[in-house]
């Protein structure tokens, strides 16, 4: 089987990136002839086509990303298998996606979002993704690199670290973390909230809402927001700096950091909708809060991104759900079980490693994904 992968290569600290790199790896590792390649770039993806002849290109994005995962492996009559995320409304590619023998989704969220948009399930196969569990894992509060963190962040060595991984901290469940932690603050034990977002336009004006909102809720000395570059390499240490991982998200198609946070051993708070339930199990690796609330939405916009060539205004017969609030009460009382008992946060941490290790290993996935060729295209 050979294998051109088409992400964000060189891989950046992102998502998607991370995603990709870490699929190669498995692949390499396991033997496959395998070589990745940035999904913008044709005249490379073009040289890989004529020398390499790969079996399958494997392409991770999103739909939006057709043309370069799709459309321009087709035009050289290479096999296309996109591997995708969940982002909006699908408005346009149904017919090309419909005509693709196999795409890979993040979950059965995702799958379930294609479905919705007028895409056959038939075709659409579940591939998580991996996580990188030798190099995520747990360490000692004593490691000089962990101590390291919280001495960075100013944060003393009694205080239990609450701890939030985004693009922003607000579609992670940031604010519904922040209203839970004023509700517990009275009696709670010393904390900090730790939110670590990417730097962006739209980051610093979300950062300077919820700077007014921790004001307003009497917790603002209690709230640090970290917005700057990290590399992967620090991420482990941030992780295992932290007492409690939190991201009840309000959009969430797979949930890389809580698979990371689990790995690390940390108990994890999430709500109990989309990516979250194949990844989490609530009370047994983590606590996953209510639904409370189902935002909706009776049409939206369509930009030139999806392959339209001018915006349009599409409306819904029947309204759509385009994202979640968890339940802050149950946020609240999961925060305050957890800072209370150091026995529970260990508990949660060990089953959470466990079930990383056995099902989301970046190995195990790369494995899974040559099962899913060999047996859907007939690729070996």
């Amino acid at each position: 089987m050979k294998v051109l992968l088409l992400y964000d290569y060189p891989a950046s600290p992102g998502g998607l990136a991370t995603q990709g790199e870490l699929l190669y790896r498995g692949l390499k590792e396991m033997g496959v002839d395998a070589y990745p390649v940035n999904f913008e770039s044709p005249q490379e993806k073009e040289w890989y086509y004529r020398w390499f002849k790969p079996d399958v290109v494997l392409g991770v994005g999103y739909w939006g990303h057709s043309p370069d995962l799709i459309l321009h492996p087709q035009q050289y009559g290479v096999q296309p298998v996109p591997w995708f995320v969940a982002d909006g409304y699908i408005a346009n590619y149904q017919e090309i996606l419909n005509a693709l023998p196999l795409i890979l989704v993040t979950s059965n969220w995702v799958k379930e979002v294609y479905i919705r948009d007028g895409i056959n399930g038939d075709n659409i196969e579940v591939l998580p993704v991996g996580c990188d569990t030798d190099t995520f894992h747990p360490m000692d509060k004593t490691n000089p690199k962990v101590t390291a963190v919280r001495e960075a962040l100013g944060i003393g060595p009694n205080d239990i670290i609450i701890l939030t991984v985004g693009g922003d901290a607000a579609s992670k469940g940031a604010l519904e973390v922040m209203q839970a932690l004023a509700i517990n603050n009275p009696k709670a034990p010393p904390w900090k909230y730790v939110c670590k977002v990417w730097p962006q336009d739209r980051t610093e004006l979300q950062n300077a809402s919820d700077y007014k909102l921790s004001h307003q809720l009497g917790i603002s000395q209690n709230i640090i927001n970290v917005m700057n570059r990290l590399s992967r390499n620090f991420m482990p240490y941030l992780i295992n700096a932290c007492d409690i991982y939190a991201a009840p998200s309000r959009l969430e198609g797979f949930g890389m950091p809580q698979i990371e946070a689990g790995a690390c051993g940390k108990p994890v708070i999430g709500i109990k909708a989309m990516g979250m339930l194949d990844t989490l199990v609530h009370g047994k690796t983590a606590l996953l809060a209510e639904v409370a609330q189902e935002i909706l939405s009776k049409e939206t916009m369509v930009f030139s991104e999806s392959g339209s060539q001018e915006r349009q205004r599409v409306i819904f017969p029947i309204p759509r759900i385009v994202d979640y609030r968890a339940s802050v009460h149950d946020i609240a009382n999961y925060l305050m079980d957890l800072m209370e008992s150091p026995e529970l946060r260990h508990k949660l941490g060990e089953a959470a490693r466990k079930r990383v290790v056995e099902n989301f290993n970046y190995k195990i996935v790369a494995k899974r994904f040559v099962e899913i060729i060999s047996t859907r295209l007939g690729i070996s």
